[in-house]
């Protein structure tokens, strides 16, 4: 079971997704995709920690993310953009090259026994970016959102902290 959830920056994704896993499962996993960049992103990712209670187990994956979900577990991955950067940055910002990985790896994902729940922002409807390497980047990620989308049983995109319900 994939659930996808979808919106802004800051539109109440995270803890929809945390509310959920915890109806789920008595004791969800959190599976980190970010790198540490800088210390303003340390101080974001110390906060998503503190958001969760001792019931949470935190796994940290940069890229293959289908090879540490537990058997039958409810697990959150938050959140695409991050885990996307990382095939981006490493690839040399090779669009193509990106999404083939991207893909490998999420037909991977639909193929785990475990209550998946995908977080993502759309970036595509924000500002337009203002470098080809930022461009291509947003192109990227709403090509993975869809591929995201086709493969999920559930769908939903938050705004201003609520659901709204696409599939």
């Amino acid at each position: 079971m994939i659930h996808y959830i979808t919106g802004g920056e800051r539109s109440g994704k995270s803890s929809y997704a945390q509310k959920m896993a915890e109806e789920l499962s008595p004791n969800p996993y959190y599976l980190a995709t970010s790198r540490i960049w800088d210390d303003d992103f340390k101080k974001r990712v110390d906060r998503h920690i503190s958001d969760r209670d001792e019931r949470w187990t935190t796994l940290e994956e940069e890229k293959h993310l289908s090879t540490i979900i537990p058997e039958n577990s409810v697990v959150v991955i938050d959140c695409v953009t991050l885990w996307l950067t990382n095939f981006y940055t490493d690839t040399k910002y090779d669009v193509a090259k990106s999404l083939s990985l991207v893909k490998d790896e999420l037909n991977k994902l639909k193929k785990v026994n475990a209550t998946i729940i995908i977080i993502s922002n759309e970036i595509g409807m924000g500002v337009h970016a203002n470098t080809e390497i930022s461009r291509k980047f947003t192109e990227l990620q709403g090509w993975v959102n869809q591929e995201i989308a086709k493969l999920s049983n559930k769908a939903t995109f938050m705004v201003s902290g609520l659901p709204m319900t696409l599939k």
